[in-house]
């Protein structure tokens, strides 16, 4: 199972927040390529980046500090927020970016999303953000009638990477993963899953290696930030 540290970019600055809300932000590092760099150093060989100011936008706004981390280290790294057209796709796929998540869009735009996966497949990641069991969109501000599920159904014969599924009433709040919900999603998906929101100790990244074989791998955010979670332990439950 991979373990995706995370970076979440608020105004160049890396933060965490607590159940999406971008008013109960905590800044972490102001240096998000030095943060980077120390969770590359600490042995994960992937980053999971955010642009939050980007998901509320519709567009890259903290570009700038992504393309620091691109070229600050050599970890394989997957990029979420505001990526809404063609063009921001090939911007950070030739930029250097491993993967880019794709959610909003998946909502609002399905023939980019298809013609996205189909260009650079391997390359397109689902982003599934729900609460109460129905998916939200624009930086989790935003309403739709898609559950987790009917979502993936639409997109997992389309070449897909994987599926980031996280539960929104559980990010940043350090309550426990919801894994449940989680290896329900991995049993009905085709692709592989990966958890996100709520992690807060090494019993998370346990229940969700046990919970089911198609949870690819899980994302860790204050946790980690916090010292609630020793890297080395964790990287080694993962495997």
């Amino acid at each position: 199972m991979t373990l995706y540290p995370a970076i979440d970019l608020k105004g160049g600055e890396c933060v965490r927040l607590f159940q999406g809300r971008m008013e109960e932000s905590t800044v972490y590092n102001e240096d998000p390529a030095s943060q980077a760099a120390a969770f590359e150093v600490a042995g994960f060989s992937w980053i999971h980046i955010v642009d939050l100011d980007g998901a509320f936008a519709g567009a890259a706004v903290n570009g700038e500090a992504v393309d620091a981390i691109l070229k600050r280290v050599g970890s394989k790294a997957q990029l979420g927020g505001g990526v809404r057209n063609m063009a921001a796709v090939e911007r950070w796929l030739e930029a250097g970016m491993t993967r880019v998540i794709l959610g909003t869009a998946a909502v609002s735009d399905p023939d980019f999303v298809i013609e996205a996966c189909r260009t650079y497949p391997g390359r397109i990641v689902l982003g599934v953000d729900a609460r109460d069991g129905r998916v939200k969109t624009e930086g989790w501000d935003g309403d739709s009638a898609e559950t987790p599920a009917s979502l993936v159904k639409r997109y997992e014969d389309q070449g897909l990477a994987a599926v980031v599924y996280t539960d929104i009433s559980r990010d940043g709040a350090l309550a426990g993963v919801n894994v449940e919900a989680t290896a329900k999603l991995a049993e009905e998906a085709a692709i592989p899953v990966i958890a996100s929101g709520g992690v807060a100790g090494i019993e998370d990244i346990k229940a969700l290696k046990s919970a089911h074989e198609n949870i690819e791998g899980v994302i860790i955010g204050r946790a980690l930030y916090d010292g609630r979670i020793d890297t080395a332990e964790a990287l080694k439950i993962a495997g």
